[in-house]
């Protein structure tokens, strides 16, 4: 005779159903009274691993292919903050001032024009009484203006008051005072100058310039050019010498450095200046 037993085990995941067999049990021995047995087991949870897809565990056959679709949502923009822009240096552009171009007319009958500011220069060519002339330039104080034809080419240097001048005298540039001057081809500038001071007075000397026969100006030989200091102004001034010396007012009160220079006459134009060491 066989007896079966059956045991139920309660696992953490399901039951497990046992069925055992019993053969010859001995005789009279009463058959248990088996029942169901249901008594639930407190299960000890162990820690375990998830459990990992199947699909994970699976080589795929072959490579994905990307995903090719835009997100649906936009991106945020991230703002760059702008940088300080540096200054540039502002130019200040040039200006260029504008002079007045006058007209005049000759007053004396007669009047010479020369080939500097003054007196002492050389003379160029004469001026007929009542013509009218361009007046293109003047000397610092106005005293002197350099002027030409209209539409000429041949400037001079005559004195302010020789001319009846139409409009301002000081509204004309200020040029130079060696413009027009006609420089020596033949002569050397001059040798030995020097000067000295006594007081107010500055005396400036130099060696003689040696003529050849013929080549006399027959006009005023030496100009010394000084720009100096009298009245409290800076002022040109132009001084003429028959000697190898000549004087020359310089008084303090001025900011520039005043300063001269010498130059020789002859026929044909003048020897290039030379600077005076000035005391």
């Amino acid at each position: 005779m066989k007896n079966f037993y059956k045991l139920v085990v309660i696992t953490g995941t399901g039951f497990l159903l046992l069925a055992l067999g019993a053969c010859n049990l001995p005789k009279g021995t009463p058959e248990p009274n088996f029942e169901e047995v249901t008594t639930s087991i407190t299960m000890i949870p162990t820690q375990t691993e998830s459990p990992v897809p199947a699909s994970s565990t699976s080589t795929p056959s072959e490579t994905p292919i990307p995903s090719t679709t835009t997100p649906s949502s936009t991106p945020t923009k991230t703002t760059t903050p702008s940088e300080t822009p540096t200054p540039t240096e502002t130019i200040t552009p040039t200006i260029t001032p504008t002079y007045a171009i006058l007209r005049g007319k000759v007053i004396p009958e007669r009047a010479n024009c020369r080939y500097g500011p003054g007196a002492p220069y050389l003379y160029k060519y004469g001026l007929v009484g009542g013509s009218n002339l361009e007046i293109i330039g003047r000397t610092d104080r106005g005293t002197w203006i350099l002027i030409q034809a209209i539409g000429g080419n041949n400037p001079c240097w005559v004195k302010a008051d020789l001319m009846d001048i139409k409009g301002d005298v000081m509204a004309l540039e200020q040029v130079a005072v060696d413009i027009v001057q006609g420089w020596s081809p033949y002569y050397a500038p001059l040798t030995g100058v020097s000067a000295t001071r006594e007081g107010d007075k500055v005396t400036v000397f130099w060696h003689p310039l040696v003529l050849r026969a013929g080549d006399d100006a027959e006009q005023v030989p030496y100009v010394l050019e000084a720009w100096v200091c009298q009245g409290g102004e800076f002022i040109f001034v132009p001084v003429g010498a028959y000697v190898t010396a000549a004087e020359v007012i310089d008084e303090p009160g001025c900011e520039q450095e005043s300063w001269g220079q010498v130059l020789g006459a002859e026929k044909h134009g003048y020897t290039l200046p030379v600077k005076v060491p000035w005391p």
